[in-house]
């Protein structure tokens, strides 16, 4: 027999500020979806029905309804109610590259390689790993890593910023 659903109870407080989320311009479309499905819960719904109504995954409603009637425990004051549709941290070490020096590697990226010297057309990502460690702007990075960083960098973007060692772009 499948596990019946943790039921969920909101005060007025919280239903105010879920709806906010929900309604609010600025907020990040995460925190929207995950204040619907708290919402949704609270209105009885099983949460196949809530991955149905707000096209998600069964598993994100079910784990989004249990972590909220999981910290419901602390008080608004203590812990808000965006900071209760936060992520938790994900493992492993994180990142040593600021997010300033992730604008400078994808402010060089973007200058022709001639500016800096390199005799090349295009940026690889040997040349431009090896242009990063010269400017300073990391002590050490390898070719694969400056290449990811900018594929994140870039994706939204559409812009190649480098071309594929073994690959020519026709002009």
């Amino acid at each position: 027999m499948p596990k019946q659903a943790t039921r969920v109870v909101l005060s007025e407080k919280e239903i105010e500020g879920l709806t906010q989320i929900t309604k609010r311009h600025k907020s990040e479309q995460q925190k929207v979806t995950r204040a619907r499905i708290v919402l949704v819960a609270a209105q009885g719904y099983s949460n196949i029905k809530i991955a149905r109504e707000l096209g998600i995954n069964v598993d994100t409603a079910r784990m989004w309804r249990d972590r909220w009637v999981a910290l419901q425990g602390i008080d608004l004051e203590t812990l808000e109610i965006e900071d209760r549709l936060e992520d938790v941290p994900r493992p492993g070490k994180p990142s040593s590259i600021t997010e300033e020096q992730r604008c400078r590697i994808a402010a060089l990226a973007c200058e022709s390689p001639l500016k800096a010297g390199r005799p090349i057309s295009q940026w690889t990502e040997r040349e431009i790993a090896d242009e990063i460690e010269a400017q300073g702007i990391v002590e050490k990075i390898s070719p694969r890593h400056a290449a990811r960083l900018l594929k994140k960098r870039v994706e939204a973007a559409f812009i190649p910023l480098l071309v594929k060692s073994g690959s020519r772009r026709a002009a």
